[in-house]
């Protein structure tokens, strides 16, 4: 019976060291040491200030390239003032940016390939977006509520934009759409 605990300790034990988040230069990271390969997740008392997201992070002697904004890992960090992602993103999570309301400008970069739902609902002091070309889908409601943008750029690589992606946007006043005759079917 001890031999079997501990063969099934030794065998979750890796799992249970994984999934706690570390904290490296103020940001959190869950990291995956098999594919070497870094995601943002929450920070237990929010994120405030600017914050630069890097391209990779070392962590044990081990560098992880950073892939991802997980779910929820800016979600209402009202103290934000910029954020600036790294060329290594490739995916913006569901609810990651929301309810961040100050004015905080954030930069896509062209290493991004998809924004997740509701990532940028209801921050309110998001003024505009230029959308990157390496962007291919953005998620239902993904800017819902963002009163305070007025201008958006949609590159022609978006084939999927979700329901309600823009959705009570009450000051949008320019859409930029870089090739419409691609979104338009007779």
């Amino acid at each position: 019976m001890k031999k079997n605990l501990l063969l099934l300790l030794l065998v979750f034990l890796p799992l249970v060291a994984s999934a706690d988040a570390v904290e490296i230069d103020g940001i959190y990271y869950n990291l995956d040491p098999t594919a070497k390969v870094a995601e943002v997740t929450k920070h237990p008392n929010k994120y405030t200030g600017n914050v630069v997201i890097p391209e990779t992070v070392t962590f044990g002697g081990t560098e992880h390239s950073v892939t991802l904004i997980a779910d929820y890992a800016f979600w209402g960090c009202s103290g934000l003032t910029s954020v600036i992602i790294g060329n290594s993103v490739t995916s913006i999570g569901n609810d990651a940016f929301a309810w961040c309301s100050r004015p905080t400008p954030v930069t896509i970069p062209n290493s991004v390939t998809s924004i997740g739902e509701r990532a940028f609902a209801g921050c309110s002091g998001l003024t505009s977006v230029t959308i990157p070309n390496s962007v291919t889908s953005i998620g239902s409601s993904a800017f819902d509520l963002c009163s305070g943008l007025t201008s958006i750029t949609i590159p022609n690589s978006v084939t999927v934009i979700g329901n309600a992606a823009f959705y009570g946007c009450s000051s949008l006043t320019s859409v930029h759409i870089s090739d419409l005759a691609a979104w338009c079917s007779i």
